[in-house]
């Protein structure tokens, strides 16, 4: 999930150089002829590695997955071992405790990212082919999802979004290249070395099929965004603004990006809400305070007793978040996960009703998800027909929208832009494209 971590922050202003008037935005990170040179070198390696990843059968990629998984329980120590450098460098350098959590690994984890990969190794892959139509005459047409070729990547400083993310570009038959936040550098570089090049490896699959920008410097993100000839297509991660900033860069630069630029989940408690399950809706969103997908802005119903709003407020306060009240000194959708120092808040508000709770949350939000607590189903269609966003839930939690909690597999990221194309968790099945093929009539016993 793209939890506004320590990367790419910071970036400075200035123009790209070695770009043409066209190609250089306003205000881009400044991307020096060293950073292009080895970003353009990562990804010539990536691209002849995609030829293969083309052709390879499902299968093969699935034997990947699976002795990737095994080499993260094999490797454990040096594993940890790397991440525990990162941890050391980020409490040194004064990183906020949500940061460190995210960039924390220990057994549990390391087991987690094994079973996610044994889980995606497990999952049906869909057919390739789907046939749309017969033409009159037996002309068949066909759509098919064909793969990209190489796929960049730019997220935060979590090294479990390194196994998610080379893990669904590599089941989309793509090569990847890499660039993570700094502060989990040492530990991206072991998970890359140590266990995805060597899976592949050892499944006699070209290990330049997944690279990393090993360089802290934060040019190396923008020269990944400036290759369109090579690297298509970008997913980017992070802090609000500044990967707001990278899209319009990969944009400008012709380069398609799924942005994960904002997040926070919406909770409305409906006047017909069952407190207990208000309570374990408000308890279980809060469980981790630097993701996405936690409770953000709490909407209370103006018909619900005082005693129930003390009880909703009191739940916030045992989980150890204070509650912004009105009259509110900050947008009311303003994102808590992204305010250093203050990711133990949530907003509060009270709301006339179903309808207006689904846009306020619509209009105000990122539109990431939203949910309603309540038992009145005529409630929950007001609502859900009045939020447009990427996911609208019944008395469950906001945190269900991650890719492999709602959808079996992991994530690359959520995408929230309001246009075409994948939105909410993008997973293997989001990085192809569409082609159309004709075929003449089948002859007997042809199932094309």
């Amino acid at each position: 999930m793209g939890d506004g971590s320590t990367s790419p922050e910071g970036l400075a202003t200035g123009l790209v150089p070695d770009q043409p008037p066209s190609r250089a935005a306003a205000g881009a990170a400044p991307c020096t002829t060293e950073d292009v040179t080895t970003v353009r070198g990562l990804a010539g390696h990536a691209a002849s590695a995609a030829t293969t990843l083309r052709h390879t059968p499902d299968d093969a990629i699935d034997d990947v997955l699976r002795r990737a998984a095994a080499l993260l329980d094999a490797r454990q120590s040096q594993l940890l071992e790397a991440n525990e450098v990162d941890a050391a460098a980020a409490v040194a350098g004064g990183l906020t405790a949500s940061v460190r959590d995210r960039l924390k690994l220990d057994e549990s984890r390391l087991r987690a990212m094994a079973d996610q990969l044994r889980a995606l190794a497990e999952s049906s892959v869909p057919p390739s082919d789907r046939l749309v139509r017969v033409l009159p005459d037996g002309t068949r047409v066909l759509e098919r999802r064909v793969p990209v070729g190489v796929v960049g990547a730019i997220f935060e400083a979590r090294p479990n979004v390194t196994i998610d993310v080379a893990s669904q570009v590599l089941r989309a038959r793509s090569s990847v290249i890499m660039r993570t936040g700094a502060a989990a550098l040492r530990t991206s570089c072991a998970l890359v070395d140590d266990v995805l090049m060597p899976a592949l490896s050892d499944a006699n699959l070209p290990t330049d099929a997944v690279q990393l920008v090993r360089s802290a410097g934060h040019g190396a993100a923008a020269a990944v965004l400036l290759q369109p000839d090579l690297i298509p297509l970008v997913v980017v991660r992070g802090s609000g603004p500044v990967t707001r900033h990278l899209a319009a860069l990969g944009a400008s630069a012709g380069v398609q990006v799924l942005a994960h630029a904002q997040g926070g989940g919406v909770l409305y408690v409906d006047r017909s809400a069952d407190l207990a399950t208000a309570r374990r809706l408000v308890t279980e969103s809060l469980d981790r305070l630097g993701v996405c997908n936690r409770l953000n802005l709490l909407l209370l119903d103006d018909a619900l007793p005082a005693t129930a709003v003390e009880t909703i407020l009191t739940a916030l306060s045992e989980a150890g978040v204070s509650a912004s009240l009105a009259p509110h000194p900050h947008p009311i959708g303003h994102e808590w996960a992204l305010d250093t120092g203050a990711e133990a808040t949530v907003t509060v508000a009270s709301i006339d009703g179903a309808a207006r709770a689904g846009r306020l949350a619509d209009q105000e939000t990122s539109g990431l998800a939203a949910a309603i607590c309540g038992e009145d189903e005529e409630a929950f269609r007001r609502f859900a027909d009045n939020y447009g966003g990427t996911a609208v839930l019944w008395n469950a939690s906001t945190r269900l929208v991650d890719g492999y909690k709602l959808l079996g597999v992991a994530e690359t990221g959520i995408n929230v832009d309001r246009s075409l194309g994948p939105r909410g968790p993008v997973t293997y099945l989001d990085l192809g494209m569409r082609q159309y093929v004709v075929l003449p009539a089948a002859a007997a016993g042809d199932n094309a």
